[in-house]
């Protein structure tokens, strides 16, 4: 029996797939964190993964490194609401074998571990430019990783007040 992690903070979408994965004969594992996920990672081997990219606390794309150092042959998907192509690239330069936008059925993410994509589109969009706004946030999120989430560091580097930073990063990301 194959064993995954499913790590997202939201409970009830958790919960779903969960279930879902469960119907399938998996051993699932969940955990609303960072840090509740590496606890599991400590403790149970696990073939595959699915991280949502936003989470409290420290981001999926951190997860993703940090999994692969304690679990190397680990699979992982990052699967997320909040997808842009720096970010996908990033997951997969840490590890993640596919990047997925929710929503994402479960054929669809098992077949993302069976077929190493890299990138999916929702089928029937098309790929609008980023507002100046998100290519603002995407890139803090990227300092934001680089300096393994301390806030006073990204935003040295930023060049701006750690507390406009904490206030920016408060919002939810832009459309």
């Amino acid at each position: 029996m194959s064993t995954i992690l499913i790590v997202d903070d939201d409970n009830i979408f958790r919960g779903r797939m969960a279930k879902a994965f469960s119907r399938r004969d998996y051993s699932v594992f969940d955990a609303p964190s960072y840090d509740k996920a590496v606890d599991i990672l400590k403790k149970q081997a696990i073939d595959m993964a699915l991280f949502d990219l936003k989470m409290e606390g420290k981001n999926g794309l951190i997860l993703v490194r940090d999994s692969l150092e304690l679990q190397p042959k680990m699979r992982i998907i990052v699967l997320t609401g909040y997808g842009s192509i720096a970010t996908a690239t990033e997951a997969i330069k840490l590890g993640a074998l596919a990047y997925l936008a929710k929503p994402a059925s479960l054929d669809e993410i098992l077949s993302a571990f069976e077929e190493k994509r890299t990138y999916s589109q929702p089928q029937g969009q098309d790929i609008k430019p980023p507002s100046l706004a998100r290519v603002e946030w995407e890139h803090i999120q990227r300092v934001l990783a680089d300096c393994d989430g301390n806030i006073s560091a990204a935003a040295k580097k930023l060049g701006i007040h750690r507390r406009t930073l904490q206030r920016k990063l408060f919002k939810y990301a832009p459309k």
